[in-house]
């Protein structure tokens, strides 16, 4: 029998320490804005110039000796990185004092991470397959056209809520403004 209270009184005790256990505010805020910093490029130079110049990588089973990233891989990474960084942002417990900056950052992860997931993916197939530089910049600029606009609005809405939230806690935080 005593086994049994034990077991049920750890039981309830780690549920309460565990209920208790809130996240600190930098953590709130390195995860639901800082992370964003990850989305700069989308829709625009940035990540053009990181599919027409793609970054090496180590040759598996060849010492010293790197080729360039498929832009496949480039999105891919990206992709994972960014949902990684929405599922973190999800864990987080919506408080009224941080939710300004987790609907913020919510947002714009659901608004980048399908246009990566789909029309990122084709252009990099079509960099990857060699497709004519005229198809490749006019499907890039049709992403641009199409996309960069809401992401400028959805992102400097994060970025200004960031902001009070890290004057709020006394953040210390470097704006590039």
């Amino acid at each position: 029998m005593k086994k049994y209270f034990v077991v049920i009184a750890l039981f309830f005790g780690c549920f309460f320490f565990t209920a208790c256990n809130t996240a600190t505010p930098e953590k709130y805020f390195n995860q639901a804005v800082l992370n964003s910093n990850m989305m700069m490029g989308f829709a625009g130079n940035g990540m053009e110039r990181q599919l027409e110049q793609p970054t090496a990588k180590m040759v598996d089973g060849e010492v010293n000796k790197s080729a360039p990233m498929k832009r496949k891989e480039i999105v891919e990474d990206k992709i994972k990185f960014l949902e990684e960084a929405l599922s973190k942002v999800r864990d987080l417990k919506e408080t009224a004092d941080a939710k300004a900056i987790l609907q913020a950052s919510l947002a714009l992860h659901e608004f980048v991470l399908p246009v990566y997931k789909n029309e990122y993916l084709q252009l990099a197939k079509l960099y990857d397959e060699n497709a004519p530089k005229e198809q490749v910049q006019s499907f890039s600029q049709s992403i641009h056209d199409k996309y960069f606009t809401q992401f400028e609005v959805l992102y400097r809405q994060l970025i200004a809520d960031g902001k009070l939230y890290a004057a709020k806690h006394n953040i210390n935080v470097h704006w590039n403004d």
